[in-house]
């Protein structure tokens, strides 16, 4: 490969590696200023998807007891639409869903976390979205 084509790729290479950067450094921004702490105290946001472009789902977890919350927020409000939030035990098919037509936010809802994998989902208007399993503890 010439010193040319090999400093095109490198340069590629960079400007791709900043636009990942930037993007997930955007998008987690996002995520923790929609979140606003609905699951209560002792609750951090462990992972965020958007929901389209119409809002975001986010699973908590509380060490101190042992529990998953999953709450699915808007991105601006307005008339009442269909949302969902959902999570469940893999391992039983236990879970909690809380749907309906709201304005801002659907949720929380909670389910024991410790020693099982979970699955989590939320939904506004036509737009949804499904995440697991994993966070297995």
């Amino acid at each position: 490969m010439s010193a040319v084509r090999r400093r095109r790729v490198a340069s590629a290479a960079g400007a791709l590696a900043l636009t990942a950067a930037a993007t997930l450094a955007a998008t987690g921004t996002a995520h923790a200023a929609g979140y606003n702490g609905k699951c209560g105290a002792g609750y951090t946001v462990v992972e965020s998807a958007n929901i389209g472009s119409v809002g975001t789902v986010h699973l908590t977890w509380n060490p101190s007891t042992g529990k998953n919350c999953v709450v699915t927020v808007r991105n601006s409000g307005g008339p009442a639409v269909w949302m969902e939030a959902w999570v469940t035990r893999l391992a039983t098919g236990g879970g909690d869903v809380d749907n309906g037509f709201y304005t801002s936010y659907a949720g929380p809802v909670y389910i024991d976390g410790r020693k099982t994998c979970i699955a989590f989902g939320g939904s506004i208007g036509n737009e949804d979205v499904t995440r697991g399993p994993g966070h297995c503890s």
